[in-house]
């Protein structure tokens, strides 16, 4: 997705763009320094097009691989499309996609944790969680909580669609990745309906 948006705010400096709370904070960072306005939003491609029509957003995305353009194209998402943007991109550019990122920071990441929670209970414990973090820190709440720590997030939030929670976490180093994941889970692990739950 940080191809596509610098590729478009070449073009449209202070553009919107679209992504769901689970991206990388490295995607945000990267929108605003070349001049776009980057909103986090729920996930859930449904719900990543409704925001991108309301906020007239160039451009927008999740981590599943919904990827939507409205500049140069109708806001709806066509792997096949994104597909030839990039190959447009590339054509024009001496750089290999890594190179072209070379200048991303580095950082370490899990993949989606999934922790199953009865469906019943789910989005209970999501606010409670929430509201607990919110005392010590700053917490981005429009899906689910993604904590801000020192140097990283954590995230959980109730899937839509499964009797689960999803986790997910980004950091600066290994050390501090394992700090918050441990953070997470104690705070987890204090609800009945996770009393099973095993440490990430």
């Amino acid at each position: 997705m940080i191809i596509f948006a610098r590729d478009i705010l070449k073009r449209k400096k202070g553009a919107k763009v679209v992504f769901e709370v689970k991206c990388s904070q490295n995607l945000g960072n990267d929108i605003k320094k070349h001049g776009g306005i980057p909103i986090m939003w729920a996930a859930g491609h449904s719900l990543i097009k409704d925001k991108m029509l309301k906020e007239n957003a160039e451009f927008g995305g999740e981590m599943s691989g919904h990827i939507f353009f409205k500049d140069g194209y109708f806001g709806f998402d066509d792997a096949i499309y994104a597909s030839l943007r990039l190959l447009l991109i590339l054509s024009n550019t001496n750089q290999k996609i890594t190179e072209m990122l070379s200048d991303v920071p580095k950082t370490f990441t899990t993949p989606e944790i999934r922790v199953d929670c009865p469906d019943e209970e789910k989005f209970e414990i999501v606010k409670n969680i929430t509201a607990d973090f919110k005392k010590e820190y700053d917490v981005i709440d429009i899906d689910g909580a993604r904590v801000i720590f020192n140097g990283g997030w954590g995230l959980i939030r109730a899937s839509n669609t499964q009797p689960v929670l999803v986790v997910r976490f980004e950091a600066e180093t290994e050390e501090k990745l394992e700090d918050f994941k441990k953070i997470l889970y104690q705070r987890l692990n204090k609800f009945p309906a996770l009393k099973s739950l095993k440490p990430f």
